[in-house]
């Protein structure tokens, strides 16, 4: 089981943030990722259809066997974690808590800022994580409804995607928290934009990143670690375009060994009923 892959899943290409770190520091496990880029972005969702998706999603991993699944979406984080960890036999990782530790644990002056799309913000989860772990804290939670777009579009390093986060995060200048959560793990492929209307003074936390420490435990606690190999060929699909998505994974990832394949859900799903 050892050498079985770690499952991924996102609403599309952000969950790649958090494999970027998987890659450096856990060089020896493989990984298989979906990301549903065709229904993205989950956040504006009713959580039932979020709920179903990430079932649907979680589904075709298993069918792949992995050892583990790491749900790397925010919003299904809030939304599915609970329901999934209590269905499945292997260890199951969100997003959500590591990223609220790491937050308090930079945080000077006990006020953080949280950004997030609609559906994770709506949810409260960070909030209530980071009050019941650190009372004192103040906590300022933000919608940014126009962030994933950009990154699915491929356009995180525009000129419109500058003016997009200065203008989405100027309720932070009166707040002025000490330590910002990247709550959408699509977030990190905007961080020296998000940086730059912050202030370098404020530290970003970036939850997919922080995940991975959490990961690393759990292989090690379950004795799932894999050993040393000399070449691993990671899977990704997409349910979106598989062009758009490798242009994102190689401008992110770098030169892995990968292939990157489109899926349709719902064709798989009546192939098998």
């Amino acid at each position: 089981m050892n050498e079985q892959a770690i499952g991924f899943f996102d609403s599309g290409v952000g969950g790649l943030t958090v494999v970027r770190e998987v890659l450096r520091q856990l060089p020896n496990e493989k990984i298989v990722y979906i990301g549903d880029t065709a229904r993205a972005p989950y956040g504006p969702r009713p959580s039932e259809q979020v709920e179903k998706f990430s079932w649907e999603l979680t589904e075709f991993l298993l069918k792949k066997k992995v050892k583990m699944l790491v749900i790397a979406c925010n919003t299904a984080t809030a939304v599915a974690l609970d329901e999934i960890k209590k269905k499945l036999d292997i260890p199951v990782v969100g997003v959500i808590l590591p990223g609220s530790r790491a937050a308090i644990k930079a945080s000077k002056a006990n006020k953080i800022g949280v950004i997030g799309t609609v559906g994770t913000i709506r949810s409260a989860s960070y909030e209530r994580i980071l009050r019941e772990k650190s009372p004192k804290t103040e906590v300022y939670s933000l919608a940014c409804p126009k962030f994933v777009p950009l990154v699915e579009s491929n356009e995180f390093r525009s000129a419109i995607a500058k003016k997009v986060v200065a203008e989405s995060l100027l309720p932070f200048k009166l707040q002025k928290p000490d330590a910002l959560i990247l709550g959408c793990t699509h977030y990190p492929l905007l961080r020296p934009i998000i940086q730059q209307a912050m202030g370098s003074e404020v530290a970003l936390i970036d939850s997919g990143a922080e995940t991975v420490s959490d990961v690393s435990m759990l292989l090690d606690y379950f004795n799932l670690s894999a050993k040393y190999r000399n070449e691993i060929t990671h899977e990704f699909y997409t349910t979106g375009s598989a062009r758009m998505f490798e242009e994102i994974a190689d401008s992110w990832l770098g030169n892995i060994s990968r292939t990157i394949e489109h899926v349709n859900l719902e064709e798989m799903k009546n192939a098998t009923t």
